[in-house]
């Protein structure tokens, strides 16, 4: 199970974010999602945590789903961004 940090352990941590990105999703994608992760940890023999990787590494394991449908957690994820995250691109 993982722990979600809360806003004031994020700042006094990494300081404070630029941005914090909220993830919704329909109860249906929830349910979709659960079972895609638990299947990983039915086949590891509960070694292993399913979890969902992006590119920002955002991870969403199944007790983060539980507490969202119930209505505990108003969001299934977020996403925080600092300044230092923020780089330019120069096209060629």
């Amino acid at each position: 199970m993982s722990q979600r940090m809360t806003l004031t352990e994020v700042i006094s941590e990494y300081g404070v974010p630029q941005i914090k990105l909220d993830i919704h999703a329909k109860a249906s994608e929830c349910l979709n999602l659960r079972e895609k992760l638990m299947d990983i940890v039915k086949l590891s023999q509960g070694k292993e945590q399913g979890y969902l990787d992006i590119d920002c590494k955002l991870y969403i394991d199944v007790d983060d789903i539980d507490r969202y449908l119930s209505g505990e957690l108003d969001t299934i994820g977020e996403i925080y961004a600092f300044p230092d995250d923020i780089k330019s691109f120069k096209e060629d």
